[in-house]
């Protein structure tokens, strides 16, 4: 099995069509063909169904994670070695949820791209469920993401950076603090399924007795925030999100389980790259300098 026919397979995969897979790797049709067969009687068993199109076999189903994973740490191992010319040049791939976008992710990003312009980046905004399962398939290299009660993914390593408060956000003034269960007659802001702060606002309303009052559901962080601004109802929502927002009103929600660590988390099994290193170093100092000029947003402190 070589890595050519690992491209080669992956390439079918994505395309279903042995004429787009071989254009699109600059490869006659006949030589991929012949290297897929290749790879299929070293296996003994076929990957595709040629006839009447081209569909993967379970076969193949089984070997596409692993052939995307391998490719990728390939990928990193090239980069790896370019990086060692003083980060000159590079990649990272980058995920993050919504909340830590909107709040502290531009600013590490510059800092990062001013200190190492040649390296690019690559960011993927998604929850947390999504990023954790893009870092262990290999299609992240690093992930903000949040740390959920059970503990994250054992296939990943995670450092956490910072602890944030939940709070509840409107339009108009709320008291100086709030209890779940003064939300049980306001109507509320929620977010898309799926989405993690949705399962825990739900899952924290179910177990101070209620059932929440949705005004209006299915949107992203944007856009619950510029729902919450238009008086549509109330939301439950990270501290970080609240900074540059004066048209929000927010307050601290009392109740067990409604603060959240954010962690930088990388795959066990693979070390993360220079470049990863390096921007690992330049959010914890970008962290610490925040910490060191009183700068976090309230209801956020250092991990």
């Amino acid at each position: 099995m070589t890595l050519q026919q690992l491209a080669y397979f992956l390439a079918v995969a994505e395309t279903r069509n042995f004429t787009r897979a071989a254009r699109r790797s600059h490869v006659a049709q006949p030589s991929l063909s012949k290297q897929i067969h290749a790879l299929e009687s070293e296996l003994g068993t076929p990957l595709f169904t040629r006839t009447p199109a081209v569909a993967m076999t379970p076969a193949g189903e089984a070997l596409l994670p692993i052939a995307k994973r391998i490719l990728s740490d390939v990928d990193s191992a090239r980069l790896e070695v370019a990086e060692l010319a003083g980060l000159r040049r590079g990649r990272i791939r980058l995920g993050a949820t919504p909340s830590v976008c909107v709040g502290v992710l531009a600013d590490v990003l510059r800092r990062f791209h001013d200190e190492h312009p040649g390296v690019r980046l690559l960011v993927e905004e998604g929850g947390s469920r999504d990023l954790t399962r893009a870092l262990v398939a290999g299609d992240l290299d690093l992930a903000l993401v949040i740390v959920p009660p059970q503990g994250v993914d054992p296939a990943l390593h995670a450092t956490p950076v910072l602890r944030e408060d939940l709070m509840v956000a409107a339009a108009t003034e709320l008291p100086a603090r709030v209890r779940l269960t003064d939300l049980r007659d306001r109507p509320m802001v929620m977010y898309r399924r799926g989405y993690d702060l949705r399962e825990t606002t739900l899952r924290a309303c179910l177990a101070a007795g209620f059932e929440p009052a949705l005004a209006v559901e299915g949107g992203e962080m944007d856009a619950v925030l510029r729902f919450v601004e238009a008086g549509l109802g109330v939301a439950v929502v990270p501290s970080l999100v609240l900074v540059d927002r004066p048209r929000l009103h927010s307050a601290p929600l009392v109740g067990p389980g409604l603060r959240r660590t954010v962690a930088l988390a990388h795959r066990s099994d693979a070390p993360p790259t220079i470049a990863a290193r390096a921007f690992r170093s330049v959010l914890r100092a970008h962290v610490d300098a925040l910490v060191a000029t009183d700068a976090l947003p309230a209801g956020v402190t250092p991990a």
